[in-house]
């Protein structure tokens, strides 16, 4: 299984601070029935110049990735680079947005405003969307629920965006009917973990998985999953 949402590259963000913790991390999330983890660090555009921070996670990805492999018992190839990029506005004007991809493939991680969004946002959005460069993938709509309407996720993926939600929702009471009715309808079509470290923000992708295996059926998950596989442009 995938886990399209990530922060376990070492001394990245505010997620792992060091390459034991995100071995460890990679660990649990084996655990959990995932083979391949996006790993996408917070990219914010104010704070930091794009070569800058592409330079620190190849760095940090190397690190990870030379402790991988027969001692770990975690491929090396099951990690893959992405950044969880936050929305600002005229961002569809940066330069060079789609070094900002989620490794081999053509999607775009996105963090969206915690407020209501405008059209003018909307608009941006979808305008990236067709760009035909990328394709937006936006990050735990869950998260969103509170001021977002299920029109304006529709909106967005009639737009050519795609939707992820966070593990979290399904352990949540409140969040998780919601959160399965967008994953069975199609609405939305990646899970991540958001896993940061190992207490308070520890993987609970199982627990979706676990869920969605119930209620909907293992052959609907491995479904998912096997679409998820295909976004990728394997490179031998």
């Amino acid at each position: 299984m995938i886990d399209w949402h990530s922060h376990i590259l070492p001394n990245m963000d505010d997620g792992s601070k060091s390459l034991d913790e995100s071995l460890k991390l990679l660990e649990l999330l084996s655990g959990q029935d995932v083979d391949t983890v996006v790993a996408t660090p917070h990219f914010y555009a104010e704070n930091e110049r794009l070569d800058s921070f592409l330079a620190r996670r190849s760095e940090s990805m190397d690190l990870l990735k030379s402790s991988l492999g027969n001692e770990s018992g975690i491929p090396a190839t099951s990690v893959i680079s992405g950044a969880e990029v936050r929305y600002y506005k005229g961002i569809s004007r940066l330069e060079g947005l789609e070094k900002l991809k989620i490794e081999r493939s053509r999607l775009l991680l996105l963090e969206m405003p915690f407020e209501r969004w405008s059209d003018y946002v909307l608009k941006e959005v979808e305008e990236i969307s067709r760009s035909g460069v990328v394709t937006v993938l936006l990050a735990h709509v869950d998260r969103y629920y509170g001021f977002v309407d299920l029109s304006v996720f529709d909106r967005l993926r009639q737009n050519g965006a795609d939707l992820q939600i966070n593990a979290e929702a399904f352990d949540s009471f409140f969040d998780r009917a919601k959160a399965y009715k967008m994953i069975r309808s199609g609405l939305a079509r990646f899970l991540g973990s958001d896993c940061h470290n190992l207490d308070t923000r520890a993987p609970k992708i199982g627990i979706a998985f676990d869920y969605i295996r119930k209620k909907a059926g293992k052959e609907f998950l491995y479904g998912m999953n096997k679409f998820g596989h295909s976004l990728f442009v394997i490179k031998q």
